[in-house]
């Protein structure tokens, strides 16, 4: 079987003897325990990932199984996770699986173009990278596209990506503001019973936004820009007859928007502003009868060249490894029930 190479100093053979292995050799102890993991569980996350078994001998890294196929394509993201370790990333169980998906759904795809996009957010610089296919394709189009729609189920990191674009941007003096909103629709539950003003009611509604923004920029700073309202987190409703210039704007849970929500949003954007919008049309909690703002817009604009669309599917799920299994039986469910 044919198995690049690596350039990082270190050998790969082939055993002559055994049919249905592939051995390699690391020749940096330090390097190896970290592509290992703790106890070994980045190993065991791959054998998973590809159905082979997978065992250190000192320095070498043994791979064993029936499927030729599989054992390339494990050697591969071994050789890759490695040479990527010698630029600095650090290797999670997560990342191990993300790859093994990744190579999975193209093997034409290198771990190094994958996790490239690198860009970094808040103070310290925090590296956010993507974990997929379908979220490399997203940082490619928010950073070609003036407006960008990302749909796909839940956990694929649509808000998160879109959050650190956003604080990206910001420090980099790109944009002087970021504005954050989603429509306050109830999901099964009514609104009018929350205790409050308005603002306070729609509170509960906006904190997903504030989660993605406090993981990347400490509390204090974040208050601080709050109050001086260079980022301001707001329901949609409040958008009306605004024009957002020279602003970061992400429409979050875009799904839940009507038509008219979506248009009146879109006609918002000023000079010198981008907007990402973002939903899960499996999870829509408008009434029957209303149609979903997202939806249409996905008919109506897919021809703009300028707009980019981004789809993601359970292979981007980001989350637990039971949220895409999870996503899997839902759309099974919902296939079935519609034959």
């Amino acid at each position: 079987m044919k198995i690049p190479l690596p350039k990082t100093g270190f050998g790969i053979t082939t055993s002559p003897t055994q049919a249905g292995q592939v051995v390699l050799l690391f020749r940096d102890a330090e390097k190896l325990r970290e592509l290992s993991g703790e106890l070994g569980r980045n190993f065991q996350v791959l054998g998973q990932g590809f159905g082979v078994k997978v065992t250190q001998r000192g320095e070498k890294v043994v791979l064993t199984g029936d499927d030729e196929e599989a054992l390339e394509l494990g050697a591969r993201v071994l050789n890759e996770l490695y040479e990527l370790i010698e630029g600095g990333l650090q290797i999670q169980p997560s990342l191990v699986q993300q790859s093994c998906r990744a190579l999975r759904k193209d093997p034409k795809t290198t771990l190094a173009s994958l996790f490239g996009e690198v860009i970094y957010v808040g103070r310290r610089n925090k590296p956010v990278f993507p974990r997929s296919l379908g979220q490399r394709a997203y940082f490619q189009a928010m950073r070609s596209h003036d407006v960008v729609f990302g749909i796909g189920p839940a956990g694929t990191g649509k808000t998160y990506l879109a959050m650190a674009m956003a604080v990206a941007e910001l420090m980099a003096g790109n944009v002087s503001r970021i504005i954050l909103c989603r429509p306050a629709v109830e999901a099964g539950e009514k609104l009018g019973y929350l205790p409050g003003d308005l603002a306070e009611k729609v509170n509960p509604y906006l904190r997903p936004l504030y989660d993605a923004l406090y993981d990347m920029v400490d509390f204090n700073r974040t208050e601080r820009l709050i109050e001086r309202r260079v980022i301001e987190v707001a329901p949609l409703a409040f958008m009306r007859g605004r024009t957002l210039s020279d602003a970061f704007v992400i429409l979050d849970e875009a799904q839940n928007t009507t038509v008219e929500q979506m248009k009146m949003f879109l006609t918002r954007l000023g000079v010198g502003s981008k907007a990402v919008v973002t939903g899960d049309v499996t999870q829509i909690d408008l009434p029957s009868r209303q149609r979903s703002g997202l939806v249409h817009a996905r008919g109506v604009l897919a021809r703009l060249k300028r707009i980019g669309f981004v789809d993601f599917d359970h292979t981007d799920v980001v989350r637990h490894s039971l949220v895409s299994e999870i996503i899997q039986a839902y759309a099974k469910d919902a296939g079935e029930n519609r034959s």
